[in-house]
C-alpha cells in the first residue's frame, strides 16, 4: 500500500457559506452632494487642484481633505446577503463549532483594523464606489473641453511628462505643471494635452466650451445666446425674492458685515466703545430682518462653533430645507452650449490620435526613466519585443463596439469551462479572441456548460507564465487581439447564455520594470513592499502593499474596471495563499487553528479581500467571486458581517491532487473508498470541484488521460482495447462522483471533457519555444474513446441542467466499502452508486435507501454509447425497494453493478406517476384530435371529388397509409 498522501494531511476546508448583501458606506448617500460639479467632468479626489476646468475653483481644494471627527462607534445593523444580520466579527465560529479564543481575538482585532482601513479609504474617496472608480480619472481620458487628461500615481517622482508619437517623444513638450496645479500631496500627477487649432480657425469664445465626440451634432450647434441662457437659468431656478438676494453679492456681503459687526475701518478701542459679542450682534441683526424685504430668501443660520457644516445642517428653516430638496437643479448652461463631433473636427486637430503609442516619463532622485502607464488599457511590444508602449485606444464612433446582449442569469449550479485563448486552437500558434469566439464558444455551449473562465487575459510579458505574471492590470493581452475583440468575445458568450469569469491575479505581480509596476517611479516601495517581504519566496514576483490606501485604490478599481468596461460576470482570485501569509503559503500546514492567526498571517491582505468582496457585491449584486486558497482559510465563504471574507465559492484543490495521487501511486485494486469520500465531502457547501484544471496538465505534468493511457497515442486501434476501456471507465466514474459531490459549482479544463491525450506546454527555452503542445486536438472529438467520454460528459451537464443535482442539498452517504469498492449516496431524490472495483462485477449488490419506492435509471456509465459493455438489460432500468435493512436504512435496492461503472437513479413518486399518465393521455388525445381532423378533411375531399371529377378521385391507398402512420404514433406514445 502506498504511503499516506499529502492531501489527507491538508487542513480542513472552510465552513459553509451563508451569502451576504453588503452594506454601503455611511457616506454613500451623500456622494452626489459632496461630489457635485458645475461641469460633467469625472470626479476628482479632493486633494487635487485643477485650473483647466471651470469647476475647479468651487469643487477642488488646495490640499488633502481634512479628516472629520469620527463618529462614536455604535452597534450596527447591516443587511446580510439574503437575510438581515447584525455585525459580529466572530459570528461564523459559533455556527461551525470553533471555540479557539486566540483565533476569535484575532478576528475581533482584524475587524477593528478593517473598519479603520475602510474609514481611511472613505475619507480619501468618499465611499467604496469612489475608491474603486479610479479608472474614471486615472490614465488617459478625453475631456469634453477639447483636450485629453492624463493622470498617474508616482509619489517617488519629481517630474512627470508624456512622451510618444504625438510629440515626437519629447520629454518637455507635455509635462505636469508646477506645484499643486500639476500634482497633489499624495503623488498624483496630471498632464493635459490640448487639442490644436486648425489653420485659419479662431479659439472658442468661451473657455468652458464643450464638445460631444460621439454625435455629429448637439444643442450648441444651433447657436446659443449666453445672456438669454443666463436669464433663463435665473428665471427657472430662483424665485423673485431669491433672485434679488443673488444680485450684487459682494456689496451686499460688505453691508451686512458692517451692519452686523460694526464699521470695518481703522479706529481705536476708545472710539469703538463696548462692542457686544458676535453672537449677540448677530441675534440683534436677525431680529430686525423678520419683516424686511429679503424675508423670502432661504433662512441661513450659521455660527462658527468649530462644527463642520454641510447641506444638511446649514439651512435651519424647515420650509427652506424642504424647498431646496424638491427643487430641480439650475439649467446646465454647459449642456445647452455643447457642440457636436463635426464642429470639433472642423476646428481642432486631436492632441493624440487613436492608436498612438506613448509612455510616461519620470525624473526621479536616481535619474530619468520611462514607464508604461500603470492604468494603460492597451499595451503593445515594439518590433524587437524588448520594450512596450501604451496605445491610446479611442476609435471613432462608427468603430466602437456596440453591445448586443445583456448579462445572462444562470439558475442552479455553475458548470464552468476553464480555458486559455492562446492555446484554444488546433494549429500550433497563438490563437486570437476572434478565433476563440467563432470556434470555441459554440463548442462550450453545445457541451452543456453555462460559464466560461478565461485565464491569461490580463496583459503579461512572459507568455510561458500562462498569464500569471501580470504586467499591465487594466489591459487585455495584445497577443490575442484588441480591447474591442475581447468585448465581442464577452458579448457573444452572453448571447449564448454563458457567464464570463476572469482569473484575476492580485496576490502578486510581475517583477518586470520597463513594462510592469516594479520600481514604477524609481522607488522600491511604490506598489510593493520593500525588502524581502516585497519578493515572493519562490516565484520571484512582487508582493503588493495591501495597507496602502493608494494601492487599495488601484486594486479595487481594477476589479471594478473589468466588470464595468468588459461586463465580466465574476472572478476567481488566484493563489490566495501567496498573499495571506508572509511565507507565501510555502509552509507545512497541519490544520491547527493557530496557523491562521499567528505572526505569519498578513492581516492587511485579509482586509483587502473583505473590501474587494464588499465592493463587488455592493456595486454588482450578481457578481460571482471564487477563492483559490490551498490552505482553506476559515471563513472564506462566510458573510463579511459574520467574520468571513465574503466569497461565493471556494475551490477544493485537494480533489485533483487526490485523484492524481491515486492514479500515479496506488494500484487500482488498493484504492480506498473512505479516503476518496473524505476529500470529496469534507465540506461541500459552496465548493467548486473539479477533476483536473490547468494546474494538472501544464508544464511538466500530465493530463489524467495521458497518465491512464501511458502513451502519447490515444486513438482507437493504436492502443490496447483493454487500456482504452480502462481509461474510458475510470474517467467517467471519476467525473461523475466529483460532479455529484460538488457544492454547486464544477469546473473542467479545456479539452478534458473529451479526454485530451496530451498535456499543455507553453513555448519556452526548455522546448526551443515550440508550440507543439500549446494547442488542442479538436479533431479527436469524433474519434474512439474521446467521442465516448465527451458524450458522457455532455449528458452529465444536461442532467444537471434539467434536474439541478448539485443544488439538491447535502449528501447522505449510505455505503462506502473498501472491500467491495462500492460507494452509494443520495442527494435529494437521486441515488448514485459507484463500483470502483477493477475486477469484480456484482449481479446483485444491495444498497440502502431512505425512501421506499421505484428507482428509475437515468444515467449509466456502462452504456455502449459511452464506450461501455452494455451489460445492464432493460428489465433492470426500474428497480423497486424491499424492506430489508441495509447500510442503516429501512429500505434497500438490489442492483447489478459492472466493474468500473456507476449508475444514477431517481425515485418515482406517486405524483410522478400521475403526471406521466396525464401526459400520455394528453398526447393520445392530441393524436386522436388530429386523426379526427384528418378523417373529416378526407371525407370532405372525397365528397368534393365525386361532385367535381376534375379535382381527382379519392385515393384510398394514400388514406390507408396515413391511418397506419397515425396508429403507429398512438402506439408509440402509449409505450
Amino acid at each position: 500500500m502506498a504511503s499516506c498522501p499529502p492531501f489527507l494531511l491538508a487542513p480542513q476546508p472552510p465552513p459553509p457559506l451563508v451569502a451576504v448583501r453588503l452594506r454601503r458606506s455611511p457616506l454613500a448617500g451623500r456622494a452626489h452632494l459632496l461630489t457635485s460639479r458645475s461641469t460633467p467632468r469625472p470626479r476628482r479626489r479632493q486633494s487635487f487642484r485643477s485650473s483647466s476646468s471651470p469647476s475647479s475653483s468651487s469643487s477642488s481644494s488646495s490640499g488633502p481633505r481634512k479628516r472629520s471627527p469620527r463618529p462614536q462607534q455604535r452597534t450596527e445593523q447591516r443587511p446580510g446577503r439574503g437575510s438581515g444580520s447584525a455585525v459580529d466579527p466572530v459570528g461564523f465560529l459559533a455556527k461551525t463549532g470553533v471555540s479557539d479564543r486566540a483565533f476569535a481575538q484575532f478576528l475581533r482585532d482584524r475587524h477593528k483594523a478593517f473598519k479603520d482601513r475602510r474609514w481611511d479609504v472613505c475619507s480619501r474617496f468618499i465611499d467604496l464606489k469612489e475608491g474603486s472608480s479610479g479608472f474614471e480619472l486615472m490614465g488617459m481620458h478625453r475631456h469634453r473641453q477639447h483636450r485629453v487628461d492624463f493622470m498617474e500615481w508616482a509619489p517617488g517622482a519629481r517630474y512627470c511628462a508624456l512622451v510618444g508619437d504625438f510629440n515626437h517623444w519629447s520629454a518637455t513638450e507635455n509635462c505636469a505643471r508646477e506645484g499643486h496645479l500639476g500634482h497633489d500631496d499624495f503623488g498624483y500627477w496630471s498632464v493635459t494635452l490640448e487639442d490644436k487649432l486648425r489653420e485659419g480657425q479662431e479659439p472658442d469664445e468661451y473657455f468652458f466650451q464643450e464638445y460631444n465626440y460621439v454625435d455629429d451634432y448637439d444643442k450648441g450647434d444651433k447657436g446659443v445666446d449666453v445672456e438669454d441662457l443666463i436669464r433663463r437659468m435665473n428665471e427657472e431656478y430662483w424665485e423673485p425674492g431669491e433672485i434679488k438676494s443673488r444680485k450684487s453679492q459682494l456689496e451686499r456681503v460688505a453691508r451686512l458685515y458692517e451692519e452686523m459687526f460694526g464699521p470695518n475701518s481703522p479706529q481705536t478701542e476708545e472710539e469703538l466703545g463696548e462692542i457686544p459679542d458676535a453672537q449677540t450682534r448677530y441675534n440683534n441683526w436677525k431680529a430686525t430682518q423678520k419683516d424686511g424685504p429679503s424675508s423670502s430668501a432661504p433662512s441661513y443660520d450659521i455660527i462658527d462653533t468649530g462644527q463642520e457644516f454641510d447641506i444638511f445642517n446649514v439651512v435651519t428653516d424647515r420650509a427652506s430645507f424642504e424647498k431646496f430638496q424638491t427643487k430641480a437643479p439650475p439649467l446646465a448652461y454647459w449642456v445647452e452650449m455643447r457642440k457636436g463631433r463635426k464642429a470639433w473636427i472642423e476646428k481642432y486637430v486631436p492632441a493624440i490620435s487613436h492608436q498612438d503609442k506613448y509612455r510616461v516619463y519620470f525624473n526621479t532622485p536616481d535619474g530619468a526613466l520611462e514607464r508604461v502607464p500603470a492604468w494603460a488599457t492597451y499595451v503593445l511590444p515594439d518590433a524587437e519585443g524588448m520594450q512596450s508602449y501604451a496605445v491610446h485606444w479611442e476609435p471613432p464612433p462608427e468603430e466602437i463596439y456596440k453591445w448586443r446582449y445583456g448579462r445572462p442569469r444562470v439558475k442552479g449550479s455553475l458548470r464552468i469551462y476553464e480555458c486559455h485563448v492562446g492555446i484554444s486552437g488546433s494549429e500550433q500558434k497563438i490563437s486570437s479572441f476572434q478565433e476563440f469566439t467563432s470556434d470555441v464558444l459554440p463548442h462550450i455551449k453545445d457541451a452543456g456548460y453555462n460559464a466560461v473562465q478565461i485565464i491569461g487575459v490580463v496583459e503579461h510579458k512572459d507568455y510561458s507564465s500562462v498569464g500569471y505574471k501580470v504586467t499591465n492590470y487594466f489591459a487585455v493581452s495584445s497577443r490575442f487581439g484588441t480591447p474591442d475583440d475581447f468585448k465581442k468575445l464577452v458579448d457573444e458568450a452572453h448571447g449564448l447564455g454563458l457567464l464570463v469569469l476572469l482569473d484575476i491575479v492580485h496576490s502578486y505581480a510581475s517583477a518586470e520594470e520597463m513594462v510592469g509596476l516594479s520600481l514604477f517611479d524609481g522607488s522600491n516601495d511604490c506598489y510593493f513592499h520593500s525588502g524581502k517581504r516585497g519578493q515572493h519566496k519562490y516565484w520571484g514576483t512582487r508582493m503588493f502593499k495591501y495597507d496602502d490606501v493608494d494601492v487599495l485604490h488601484f486594486l479595487l478599481s481594477n476589479l471594478n474596471w473589468w466588470v464595468t468596461e468588459y461586463r465580466i460576470d465574476g472572478f476567481q482570485f488566484h493563489s490566495l495563499s501567496s498573499m495571506l501569509y508572509t511565507h507565501n503559503g510555502f509552509s507545512t500546514f497541519t490544520g491547527a487553528i493557530e496557523e491562521y492567526c499567528n505572526q505569519y498571517v498578513d492581516k492587511d491582505a485579509l482586509i483587502y479581500l473583505i473590501l474587494a468582496n464588499e465592493m463587488l457585491h455592493e456595486l454588482h449584486p450578481d457578481i460571482i467571486t471564487i477563492a483559490e486558497d490551498a490552505t482553506y482559510y476559515p471563513g472564506l465563504c462566510e458573510p463579511t458581517t459574520q467574520g468571513g471574507l465574503g466569497f461565493d465559492y471556494w475551490a477544493n484543490l485537494s480533489i485533483p491532487e487526490m485523484w492524481l495521487w491515486h492514479l500515479e501511486n496506488v494500484p487500482e485494486r488498493e484504492w480506498s473508498m473512505n479516503k476518496i469520500m473524505k476529500v470529496l465531502i469534507s465540506s461541500n457547501d459552496n465548493m467548486l470541484s473539479y477533476v483536473e484544471n490547468h494546474n494538472q496538465s501544464i508544464s511538466g505534468r500530465k493530463s489524467f488521460a495521458e497518465i491512464i493511457l501511458n502513451t502519447g497515442m490515444c486513438s482507437s486501434g493504436s492502443v490496447d482495447d483493454d487500456l482504452i476501456f480502462r481509461a474510458s471507465s475510470l474517467l467517467k466514474i471519476i467525473k461523475l462522483i466529483t460532479f455529484t459531490t460538488s457544492g454547486g459549482a464544477y469546473l473542467n479544463f479545456m479539452g478534458n471533457e473529451f479526454a485530451h491525450p496530451k498535456r499543455v506546454e507553453f513555448p519556452m527555452s526548455s522546448n526551443d519555444y515550440s508550440f507543439q503542445l500549446a494547442c488542442r486536438k479538436w479533431e479527436l472529438l469524433d474519434k474512439g474513446v474521446h467521442k465516448h467520454v465527451f458524450s458522457f460528459d455532455k449528458d452529465i451537464m444536461s442532467l444537471d441542467e434539467n434536474e439541478r443535482i448539485t443544488k439538491r442539498g447535502s449528501l447522505n452517504v449510505h455505503q462506502c466499502d473498501d472491500t467491495s469498492m462500492v460507494i452509494s449516496f443520495t442527494r435529494g431524490p437521486f441515488l448514485f452508486v459507484f463500483n470502483f472495483n477493477p475486477e469484480l462485477s456484482y449481479e446483485l449488490h444491495r444498497v440502502g435507501v431512505d425512501e421506499a419506492g421505484e428507482y428509475q435509471l437515468i444515467l449509466n456509465t456502462d452504456e455502449t454509447k459511452y464506450g461501455g459493455r452494455g451489460e445492464l438489460n432493460s428489465s433492470q432500468y426500474m428497480k423497486k425497494t424491499s424492506d430489508k435493512r441495509v447500510d442503516g436504512c429501512r429500505n434497500s435496492l438490489e442492483l447489478a453493478l459492472s466493474s468500473r461503472s456507476a449508475q444514477a437513479r431517481t425515485i418515482i413518486t406517486v405524483t410522478d406517476k400521475v403526471i406521466r399518465i396525464l401526459q400520455r393521455w394528453a398526447i393520445i388525445a392530441n393524436v386522436y384530435s388530429k386523426l379526427e381532423t384528418l378523417v373529416t378533411k378526407t371525407r370532405l375531399e372525397h365528397h368534393t371529388s365525386r361532385s367535381t371529377p376534375a379535382q381527382g378521385k379519392f385515393d384510398g391507398k394514400s388514406f390507408a397509409c396515413t391511418m397506419n402512420s397515425v396508429r403507429e404514433q398512438v402506439l408509440t406514445n402509449k409505450a
